[in-house]
């Protein structure tokens, strides 16, 4: 039975290490040779160091991508280099961290800056080495991709200096959305379009026409518009709405509390993002948070939730509001007084607040540490203030004991004055015991005369 239970694990082993082979054989390993054979092709290239943490975890996920890739029958080749033994090729490319995932198509090359999962690694993929604007040849094919795509932005019309800008600005921005094309008779009939050539985005169930003298440069429009009115906030999208240059209104809520200040809170900025979409659609941002776990590492603040808070992520500044936010009309109040100034900026990224950052993520750092690994965090916290202990006790020590020394050699110099002293006396006084007896033996002689007239 155990020979049978090895020969088992043994085939396990064997198995799982054939399935790892298999699924790496869709994924080639770059080496130097890589700069002059790739321009023909279409490549997803992941950078890594091989000590990097976040490479490591990445691995297995670029393994499926270039599994689902091949099975597809894309023309997308996937590989990976080791940007440490190759980094004068990494360089080229401006690879700065790692993992750095980029898709190069002839002369140019697009960072890939969303989720690192299976999924949107290979949309992003698909998206870029396409077409930088799709055809939409009838409302069957627009009415498609509609479903597939909650923004949607399409040019209408044919030739013309905005749709030579609308290319210019896709070239840019393919890497966040898709653009699309589309002849007058290919809208739906619902879209009235005040003249043509336009340039139009579909979401949130409405349309909205982009206007060069509201709306000013086409690429910054876009750039605004290509979010939802309102989002499922998280860390990644506060990083992508820093582009956009608008201050973020979120409701800090516990989705699983489904208590009436929770919901009601979540209510309040969907009906603001959605019925005031005139009025602050190009200075705001709307959506909710799970949690404040993340909001209070950014703001180095313990907030209490439900609340709302605005965030500057341009200059790292927000703003809470004085009191509760009950309805729409007290949400847009506050709005209102941010953007009329009266209402007060906290944070910033002054010289101040950087060092209060510092001291704050070394305080996060240390704690986490802690928590997840006590022996560990004493050992290597601990450690360190142990020596620099023993170093400061040396320190504080040294004059002391040179003190105590120079102390102690000049006792020991009066003692031994005094020990000589001493001597001299117990000399004296042994002569002055030798005196009477050189005393004695005189008077001895002495008397010894007086016998001897006395004979």
């Amino acid at each position: 039975m155990a020979a049978a239970g090895g020969w088992c694990r043994l085939f396990w082993a064997a198995g799982a290490a054939f399935v790892l082979a298999l699924d790496a054989a869709f994924v080639e390993d770059l080496d130097d040779s890589f700069k002059d054979n790739r321009k023909d092709d279409i490549w997803l290239v992941d950078f890594y160091a091989p000590w990097c943490g976040h490479c490591k975890k990445l691995e297995p996920i670029w393994n499926e991508v270039g599994i689902e890739i091949r099975r597809s029958g894309s023309p997308i080749k996937v590989g990976k280099m080791d940007a440490t033994s190759y980094s004068s090729i990494a360089s080229e490319f401006g690879v700065r961290g790692y993992p750095t995932i980029k898709l190069l198509k002839g002369d140019l090359a697009y960072n890939y800056r969303g989720p690192r999962t299976k999924d949107d690694i290979i949309e992003f993929s698909n998206r870029v080495s396409g077409p930088l604007v799709r055809s939409l040849p009838s409302q069957q094919m627009f009415e498609h991709v509609q479903k597939r795509h909650r923004v949607l932005f399409l040019y209408v019309g044919g030739e013309s200096p905005l749709k030579e800008k609308y290319i210019e600005v896709a070239s840019e921005l393919i890497v966040y959305t898709y653009f699309f094309s589309a002849s007058e008779d290919v809208v739906p009939k619902y879209v009235t379009l005040p003249e043509l050539p336009a340039v139009v985005v579909f979401k949130d169930g409405a349309y909205f026409v982009y206007d060069e003298y509201e709306d000013g440069d086409l690429s910054s429009w876009i750039n605004r518009e290509r979010f939802q009115g309102y989002l499922n906030v998280d860390g990644f999208t506060l990083y992508e709405l820093g582009d956009t240059g608008k201050l973020v209104a979120v409701a800090v809520i516990d989705e699983k509390n489904s208590s009436v200040e929770h919901t009601r809170l979540k209510s309040v900025i969907q009906e603001v993002a959605k019925d005031y979409r005139d009025h602050f659609h190009r200075n705001f941002q709307f959506g909710h948070m799970d949690g404040n776990d993340y909001i209070n590492s950014l703001l180095m603040d313990d907030l209490t939730i439900p609340t709302v808070v605005v965030l500057n992520t341009s200059n790292q500044q927000y703003f809470l509001p004085d009191k509760n936010i009950e309805n729409t009309e007290d949400l847009v109040q506050f709005i209102n007084d941010i953007l009329d100034g009266t209402a007060e900026a906290q944070g910033g990224d002054g010289f101040l607040q950087r060092v209060k950052r510092i001291i704050y993520d070394a305080k996060s750092t240390v704690a986490s540490v802690f928590k997840s690994s006590p022996l560990l965090g004493c050992f290597l916290f601990g450690l360190p203030l142990g020596v620099i202990s023993i170093m400061c006790y040396g320190i504080c020590t040294a004059d002391t004991d040179g003190g105590a020394a120079e102390t102690e050699t000049a006792k020991k110099e009066i003692g031994d004055r005094e020990l000589t002293d001493e001597g001299s006396e117990e000399e004296q006084e042994q002569e002055n015991k030798e005196k009477p007896a050189e005393f004695s033996d005189e008077e001895h002689g002495q008397k010894n005369i007086s016998d001897k007239k006395k004979d």
